[in-house]
């Protein structure tokens, strides 16, 4: 695949004005979480920021973020509003691959760019289907792309395609009708005829993310809009090993609510003041006990997300795929963790659907279920490490 210029300059974003995108995220959060409407203020503001584009590569015209700052754009998307940090994440690890290894058709992907320079252009991935389940735990798709004379047709059924209403793409993991079929990945226009959004996403938490169902029905697009292809097998498969770097940002988006909830706490904490008592909770050991342990279980997932970043971005040979799965399971299981901790001790008022506290715990629900789900990840580290333990074993 070669690489051809493009006249685009995409602007690097001030990561130190993060704060600023997550202020103004937050202000809508709440509106999107109770309507689930496309969180379309959001979307902007981060394309503003100059965040929807960040990890375009450079030979692209992009500032090709590495997998650090990726993780603290999610991190504070994430603490201000969660639905619209994940929108995001899906265009960011778009762009993040092809900018690692281009694989895109040229043409295709410089028209992705000329949107991209004028307006949010937002990608995602429609891979899991109502039968298959995720891929991440092997199978193939029975969506189909149909040969026609001018191109391909696709028809099937997708599930959870976040973003599924403002997507600029659907990138549709299908099967070819060939007399030898293969397996790839067709980038199909989100305005195409034939495409029917179900608007069956109605969940406990992310809400505003428009995860919904998709079916595409005989939906044509050009020759050239494969995005890449392989023959059916072990080869055309989900590989949870290639693609683990990216999931330390996804994590980091979940701390990111974890930490808007730490604040709460420690706001709730300051304010809330019995009259049986006479001073803020904040001064009870209880308190301060419960705020301590969520401190040690946030930062302890900081580092293990962060840290884990800035060795991959190094290029460190010692950090492996598995170590970046490790710290997704860790960190999601410390971020959850916290949140219920901040929840047990506010009680009812915790649980009222006006109290900030109550979306965030539902929010931080989904974060176990983004594959590989722990189970999956657990097989893949496992299997590594007893494989390397028996290899230890071999003579010399």
């Amino acid at each position: 695949m070669t690489t051809t210029p493009v006249a685009v300059k995409f602007p690097v974003p001030d990561l130190r004005r993060l704060p600023e995108v997550t202020s103004q995220l937050a202000a809508t959060a709440e509106t999107y979480d109770r309507t689930a409407a496309f969180p379309a203020a959001g979307i902007q503001a981060a394309y503003d920021a100059g965040l929807l584009t960040a990890t375009v590569g450079s030979q692209y015209g992009g500032p090709g973020l590495g997998i650090s700052d990726t993780a603290r754009i999610f991190a504070a998307l994430g603490e201000g509003d969660p639905s619209t940090a994940l929108i995001v994440a899906m265009t960011l690890n778009v762009h993040n691959m092809q900018g690692r290894r281009p694989h895109w058709p040229d043409r295709l992907y410089s028209e992705v760019l000329a949107r991209s320079a004028v307006g949010p252009a937002l990608l995602n991935h429609a891979r899991v289907e109502p039968d298959l389940g995720s891929p991440a735990r092997g199978g193939l798709p029975a969506t189909t792309a149909r040969r026609t004379a001018d191109g391909w047709a696709i028809s099937g059924a997708k599930r959870f395609v976040t973003g599924s209403e403002g997507l600029a793409w659907y990138l549709v993991w299908a099967t070819t009708d060939e007399p030898e079929p293969r397996v790839g990945t067709f980038a199909v226009p989100g305005d195409a005829p034939g495409i029917e959004i179900t608007r069956r996403w109605d969940h406990l938490g992310l809400r505003a993310s428009g995860s919904h169902d998709i079916a595409f029905h005989d939906v044509e697009i050009p020759a050239d809009s494969i995005i890449n292809v392989a023959a059916q097998g072990p080869a055309a498969e989900q590989d949870n090993r290639a693609g683990a770097l990216l999931h330390l940002p996804l994590a980091a988006l979940y701390l990111g609510v974890a930490r808007a909830a730490q604040q709460y706490f420690h706001r709730f904490a300051h304010e809330r003041v019995p009259a049986n008592l006479g001073h803020p909770v904040a001064r009870t050991e209880r308190f301060r006990q419960a705020a301590g342990e969520i401190q040690l279980l946030l930062d302890s997932a900081d580092q293990l997300i962060h840290g884990g970043a800035q060795r991959a971005d190094l290029g460190d040979p010692t950090y492996a795929p598995e170590q970046a799965l490790a710290a997704k399971i860790l960190a999601t299981r410390h971020a959850t963790a916290a949140v219920q901790t901040a929840l047990r001790l506010l009680g009812n008022p915790g649980l009222t659907r006006d109290n900030p506290l109550e979306r965030h715990f539902r929010d931080i629900q989904c974060a176990p279920v983004h594959a590989p789900q722990e189970d999956t990840a657990l097989l893949v580290i496992g299997t590594s490490a007893l494989r390397a333990w028996a290899q230890a074993q071999e003579p010399a």
